[in-house]
């Protein structure tokens, strides 16, 4: 995926400047972005279901559940990810955003760029999903 003039200027700061006020002011810019969009297609499921009238067709009737069930779905995942980035925005109040909750160690902009909520480095999560599959196959479920 080719970055963006703005984003390719963050990846070649200097390591120096890592999370200085420019990358942390365009990391914040990012975060709201997306959270603006979030919001919006939340709004517009609920909209959406709420404007839905009861159909005596069964086979529309069907149509609909199934579509809401994938519809809620996504907006569960929509609203958990809305945490996520209210999360990432206060890790930016508080200073700590670009750096792994394990290690301490910076996160990398690359990594942010295409995860802008990424709380673990890369070696980190890694680490997390050996653990979880290797305890998901001793339960049996994988």
């Amino acid at each position: 995926m080719p970055y963006t003039a703005e984003e390719a200027r963050m990846i070649a700061m200097p390591d120096d400047d890592y999370m200085s006020t420019e990358q942390l002011d365009f990391f914040r810019q990012r975060l709201l972005e997306e959270k603006t969009q979030v919001e919006e297609h939340l709004r517009e499921v609920r909209d959406a279901m709420a404007s839905h009238e009861r159909d005596s067709d069964e086979l529309d009737q069907a149509a609909f559940e199934e579509e809401l069930r994938l519809q809620l779905r996504q907006a569960d995942r929509e609203t958990r990810l809305l945490a996520n980035i209210e999360e990432a925005l206060r890790r930016i109040d508080s200073g700590d955003y670009g750096y792994c909750e394990e290690t301490g160690e910076p996160i990398g902009i690359p990594r942010l760029l295409l995860r802008p909520t990424a709380r673990l480095c890369l070696e980190a999560k890694e680490r997390q999903e050996q653990q979880e599959n290797h305890y998901r196959k001793a339960r049996g479920e994988g």
